[in-house]
């Protein structure tokens, strides 16, 4: 399987479609989720081409995975959670449903099961006070 340079995260890393943006360098974007499994659930997308982790560059691997780690630390505190899921799909038969590298930051709550992916659209307003809060974590 090939990189789709069209696929949904190509197209906000160009600019052609909005996100709720919680963080932007030369390397990666940080997102939410706006199809989230909690409250924070954000997405980090490194932004070399790649399909997913069986194709990237080590080097960009080395680069986004100290962003990943500071990612969930803050979206835990800036949201409460007891504890951070990180995962990261690959292939279709594997979950992977947006095919370019990217990885799941997940606050997960105590008591609190977690929704299905692409289980409904979060509001944008909650969506947009909770980019803040986690940048401001950062």
């Amino acid at each position: 399987m090939t990189y789709d340079p069209s696929n949904i995260f190509a197209k906000i890393l160009a600019g052609d479609i909005p996100a709720h943006k919680v963080f932007e360098d030369d390397s990666a974007l940080v997102m939410m989720d706006i199809f989230p499994q909690s409250r924070g659930h954000t997405l980090v997308i490194p932004k070399a081409a790649s399909r997913n982790l069986l194709d990237a560059d080590p080097a960009v691997l080395s680069a986004v995975m100290p962003l990943v780690q500071r990612v969930a630390r803050a979206a835990k505190a800036a949201t409460g959670a007891d504890g951070v899921r990180v995962a990261q799909f690959n292939e279709a038969p594997a979950g992977q449903t947006v095919f370019h590298l990217h990885f799941h930051v997940i606050p997960v709550f105590d008591g609190v099961a977690l929704g299905t992916h692409g289980g409904g659209q979060a509001d944008n307003a909650e969506l947009a006070t909770l980019a803040q809060a986690i940048a401001a974590a950062l």
